[in-house]
C-alpha cells in the first residue's frame, strides 16, 4: 500500500524535510483585521512578528476549508492508496476535525485522520517518523501505533514571555496578566491531553528555562535522552545561547532549533522559548 503523509503548517518543518520525504501540507492563516495570511505563503515567520509589533490589536488565527482537505486527498488519490493526515491537537485548533470531515467525503482513497495533541516541532517530529516508516512500507496500523507509542515518551515545556496572548486566549485573566507582568512571573506551559496547561510560575525568563532544562536533565539521568530540540518564538540568539551551553555538556545528544511561526506565535507571543524531548 502506498500511503501519503499530510500535515498543517503548524509543523514548522523545515522545506527540505518536507520535499526529501513527499509530505503534503495544509496551511493555517493569521488573520490581522480584514486581511488573512496563510503563514509559510503570504507571510514569513519574520513579517508576522515584525507585523504584530506594528498592529494595535493582536491577530486572530483560522483553519483550511474543508474544501482545501478535500481537494487534496482526492489529489492524492491519483498516486496513493492511502493517506495519514496528521495535524495540531484537536483542543487548540479545528484543523483535525477538519480533517476528519473532508476523510468522509472522499471515495477513492482511504485517509486516516490523526490528532498529535501537540503543536510546532513536536507534532512535526510525528510526522517526520509516519514519513519515514511509510517509506519503508509499514502499514497504516504500524505506523499508527509507532505514533501512539512516541506520544508516550514525549516531553515538551514552554516558557512563554508575553502574557497578553495568553490573556487574549482565554487561558489568563486581565487581572492575572496584568499581575504577572508587574511581578515578572513567566509561565511554564506544558500539553496534557492536547490541551496547554500552566505547570508552573516562575520569575524571570531565565529562571523558567534554567528549570526546563533541569527537567531535561532529570530525564537524561534518569531515561536517557537521544534527541533534544530547543525552539523559538523569534528569539534565535536567546534559544542558541541555551542550546550551546546544553551542548558543550552533552555533544552526545543530538539537538535542534526550531522556532514557533505565525499561528502558534500568535498564542504564544514573541519571545516564547520552549524545550522538547523524547525519553527512551
Amino acid at each position: 500500500m502506498k500511503i501519503a503523509v499530510v500535515t498543517d503548517s503548524t509543523a514548522y518543518i523545515p522545506e527540505a524535510l518536507l520535499e526529501k520525504h513527499n509530505i503534503h501540507v495544509l496551511h493555517l492563516s493569521v488573520i490581522f483585521g480584514n486581511e488573512s495570511y496563510r503563514e509559510g505563503i503570504d507571510i514569513t515567520t519574520e513579517n508576522f512578528y515584525k507585523k504584530v509589533k506594528k498592529e494595535k490589536k493582536l491577530p486572530t488565527t483560522s483553519q483550511p476549508a474543508i474544501g482545501v482537505f478535500v481537494d487534496l486527498y482526492e489529489m492524492l488519490a491519483k498516486d496513493y492508496d492511502a493517506v495519514i493526515s496528521i495535524h495540531l491537537s484537536s483542543k487548540l485548533s479545528g484543523t483535525y476535525d477538519a480533517a476528519k470531515t473532508a476523510s468522509s467525503m472522499v471515495r477513492d482513497i482511504k485517509v486516516v485522520p490523526y490528532d498529535s495533541e501537540h503543536s510546532a516541532m513536536p507534532q512535526g517530529y510525528y510526522v517526520l517518523e509516519a514519513a519515514k516508516l511509510a517509506e519503508e512500507g509499514k502499514s497504516i496500523e504500524e505506523i499508527i501505533e509507532k505514533l501512539d507509542e512516541m506520544k508516550t515518551k514525549l516531553r515538551a515545556y514552554f516558557m512563554v514571555d508575553d502574557l497578553s496572548h495568553l490573556q487574549r486566549g482565554g487561558r489568563m485573566t486581565g487581572a492575572q496578566a496584568l499581575l504577572g507582568s508587574i511581578l515578572n512571573i513567566k509561565p511554564i506551559l506544558h500539553v496534557v491531553d492536547g490541551s496547554v496547561l500552566p505547570l508552573e510560575k516562575i520569575r524571570t525568563r531565565k529562571k523558567a528555562m534554567n528549570r526546563i532544562v533541569s527537567m531535561l536533565e532529570e530525564d537524561i539521568a534518569n531515561n536517557g535522552v537521544k534527541r533534544a530540540t530547543f525552539i523559538h518564538g523569534n528569539s534565535e540568539a536567546q534559544i542558541m545561547k541555551i542550546h550551546d551551553k546544553f551542548k558543550k555538556k552533552h555533544p552526545d545528544i543530538e539537538t535542534v532549533i526550531s522556532y514557533f511561526g505565525p499561528v502558534v506565535g500568535t498564542h504564544l507571543g514573541e519571545g516564547a522559548l520552549g524545550i522538547l524531548w523524547h525519553v527512551e
